[in-house]
């Protein structure tokens, strides 16, 4: 575009000004040509509110073409564009007033005003990208030093568990030798107590055995015994008996050592009766009485004596405690021979000092192998962060894990950047996903402006939820505003310092703006 201004519309003109790449093309005195090339016309046909050329650039200072623009110099603000049309319309449109010579207009000069509120404005916007730059850098080391912490602290755990791992198994080998160095011995006392046992029994069943006293027992001894036939078929014969002897028709108590084996497991004792299978009443014997009468119940010559009651409970109790008692139950002497062996003794005080030493080194390892759990969850936390793009320096990665919410008059959303977005009633309702973690979407030069969510909840027969979020730079972190230009997808503002540049300083940025 190109312009030129004038002071008067006279043939003669007192003041011709132009934009400087484009004054070469109005000298006065010298024939003009269109800028498009199209025709070369007489300078004095310049501004004669008359249009010659097609691209409007013989009358840049009247409202001739309607094709034309006006240049507003605006000295003390920013320079622009008018249409032509605009010209001496009567309306103030430059703030220097140079759009109105010739209107008669009564307009005022307030480019230096506007000119010293966009410095006001522009140190702002300055300030806010400084503060916001800042707290980007912060972030950024913030990033980087929160991961390398954990890998420091992940190499130093790994070293201590190391370390405790080899005080607990050194610990733990003299504990392994010393417990089974005291079972070993618990169970040799516990084998010597059962042998013992055996050869005691052996003898008792031996005398048991010998019913004629005359320290043998004999083939005929033995068949008294039908528990001991081995055929189990109920005829336990003198040669099976004989076989049990080893072949001899009796032996001393030194020869019945080597066949107790054979005989122990299936001798059953005298002195142990088998106890009498106990006697069911049968159920139409079971009735209830039908009168509470003792009378009714029994004749009279039959009613029970209470004393006679009395002296049967006191002969019961006489029994009881006569030398007669019931035979106790393989079980019961089973549980007589374990008690009788007992429980593992403690542990001596050496050995225990050593399962204390190790119980102590195991603690401490798997308090500290816990710990490196711990830290290596959160490095593989930290590592999948980082497999996003949270820019070029990682200024984005304080935004993970975060959630921030606006509440309109209906509904509350919700951005949980690099994760997804969300809109729930305010007043109460199901949750509504506006779309997942997509990508990047800003323009080539700053791409990191815009994020877009994907794939949220499909509308009814419509498209999938959408979001764009525009991010802009400020020293706070905030959702600010949302909207549904298009029907299911919607777009968000939102605040952050980490999308501030760093800014040149306001003498430089005004050195671009010459004109204030």
């Amino acid at each position: 575009y190109y312009c030129i201004h004038l002071q008067s519309l006279c043939v003669i003109y007192d003041c011709v000004k132009v934009q400087n790449e484009f004054s070469v093309f109005y000298e006065e005195g010298n024939p003009f040509t269109c800028l498009d090339g199209s025709r070369t016309i007489p300078f004095d046909r310049v501004n004669d509110d008359y249009c010659d050329c097609q691209d409007g650039s013989d009358e840049p200072g009247t409202a001739a073409c309607p094709n034309g623009s006006f240049h507003c110099t605006n000295a003390g603000f920013r320079p622009g564009f008018i249409p032509s049309s605009r010209i001496n319309d009567g309306i103030c449109d430059c703030c220097d007033t140079t759009d109105e010579y010739n209107s008669g207009a009564a307009c005022q000069n307030t480019c230096r005003e506007m000119g010293r509120k966009e410095r006001e404005s522009m140190q702002k916007m300055a300030e806010i990208a400084k503060e916001g730059f800042m707290l980007k850098q912060q972030l950024i080391q913030e990033s980087k030093r929160g991961l390398e912490d954990k890998k420091v602290s992940k190499n130093e755990l790994e070293k201590t568990v190391e370390a405790l791992r080899t005080v607990k198994e050194t610990a733990e080998q003299p504990e392994k030798e010393a417990k089974e160095r005291h079972l070993k011995a618990w169970e040799d006392q516990k084998a010597l107590i059962q042998m013992e046992k055996d050869k005691a029994r052996m003898a008792e069943v031996f005398l048991e055995l010998d019913d004629d006293a005359d320290g043998f027992v004999s083939v005929a001894e033995l068949l008294s015994h039908s528990e001991l036939d081995s055929a189990s078929d109920d005829s336990f014969t003198e040669a099976e008996a004989q076989g049990l002897l080893g072949g001899v028709d009796q032996v001393d108590s030194v020869a019945f050592e080597s066949i107790w084996h054979v005989i122990k497991e299936k001798y059953i004792s005298e002195a142990i009766p088998e106890p009498p299978a106990p006697v069911e009443t049968p159920p139409e014997e079971i009735r209830e009485p039908e009168s509470d009468n003792d009378s009714e119940l029994y004749p009279e010559e039959d009613i029970p004596d209470e004393e006679e009651d009395d002296e049967e409970e006191d002969e019961d109790d006489d029994t009881d405690d006569g030398d007669f008692k019931s035979p106790p139950t393989t079980q019961t002497q089973e549980k007589k021979d374990d008690d009788d062996e007992g429980t593992m003794p403690t542990y001596d005080q050496e050995t225990q000092s050593l399962i204390d030493a190790a119980q102590k080194a195991r603690d401490a390892f798997e308090e500290a192998e816990k710990a490196l759990r711990e830290v290596d969850d959160q490095i593989k936390n930290l590592e999948k962060e980082i497999s996003f793009d949270f820019g070029p320096t990682a200024e984005f990665a304080y935004l993970y894990s975060q959630c921030y919410e606006l509440t309109t008059s209906e509904y509350i959303y919700r951005l949980c950047p690099f994760n997804r977005v969300s809109q729930k009633p305010k007043f109460g309702g199901s949750e509504t996903n506006l779309g997942s973690w997509g990508q990047w979407a800003g323009p080539e030069d700053n791409i990191y402006s815009v994020m877009k969510y994907d794939h949220g909840t499909g509308c009814w027969q419509g498209p999938n939820r959408s979001t764009t979020i525009k991010v802009t730079c400020g020293k706070e972190t905030v959702l600010v505003s949302t909207s549904e230009p298009s029907r299911c997808e919607y777009l968000m503002e939102f605040i952050s310092p980490a999308v501030c540049q760093e800014p040149s300083t306001l003498d430089s940025a005004l050195h671009d703006h010459t004109e204030l």
